[in-house]
């Protein structure tokens, strides 16, 4: 399937779409695109209509994109092309997850992404890190174990970026890359914090 730039403008959403995207997913949506790319093409049919893609569609004009990638299902009649915008939105959520391996991979990439561009929730998060023991926690350079606090906050949307490029420019400081851990976002937070702290004592 050939995958074609479409502006959005020309999109047209689905009079009768069933699914609701509140803000906060949509919030959600954008600050995956933000930091993954646009990486499901949005699924359109000959009159630029949309059929699947209508969150991304609108999460891409909150990040002010111009144009998205979409692809062009032409072989589904009327009828079909109905019901698979439901069977899209249904079949997606049936799934289930393994909450042990998710909370190893939460665990594992914890420190260098925020974890609620993931769309899981606040006691969501909290619960699944509390699965893994502190056995499993990462080895600090004297090779033991200790035990980490996980601090989730919520933020709006101007709140996120500002705190967000503070992290990224504070993990080039050179107090933070020494490269002793993989607790970087740590590190960078605690030195902003302390920065801040000294500024105002």
């Amino acid at each position: 399937m050939e995958i074609i730039k479409k502006p959005i403008d020309s999109l047209i959403p689905y009079a009768k779409n069933a699914r609701v995207h509140d803000e906060a997913q949509i919030a959600q949506i954008a600050g995956s695109i933000k930091e993954f790319g646009f990486n499901n093409p949005v699924l359109i049919d000959k009159d630029n209509g949309i059929i699947a893609g209508h969150g991304r569609v609108m999460a891409a004009r909150k990040l002010g994109l111009t144009e998205v990638p979409t692809i062009l299902l032409d072989h589904l009649n009327e009828t079909q092309r109905k019901a698979y915008i439901l069977a899209d939105n249904r079949i997606a959520i049936n799934s289930t997850w393994d909450n042990e391996m998710l909370s190893l991979e939460l665990m594992d990439i914890k420190d260098d992404v925020s974890l609620a561009m993931l769309g899981f929730n606040v006691d969501e998060l909290d619960a699944l890190l509390k699965e893994i023991s502190s056995t499993e926690l990462p080895n600090l350079p004297d090779g033991d174990k200790q035990p980490f606090q996980q601090k989730t906050f919520t933020l709006h949307d101007e709140q996120f970026n500002i705190v967000d490029d503070a992290i990224t420019k504070a993990r080039t400081n050179p107090i933070i890359d020494t490269g002793l851990n993989d607790n970087s976002n740590g590190n960078a937070l605690t030195l902003i914090c302390e920065q801040w702290l000294n500024a105002n004592s």
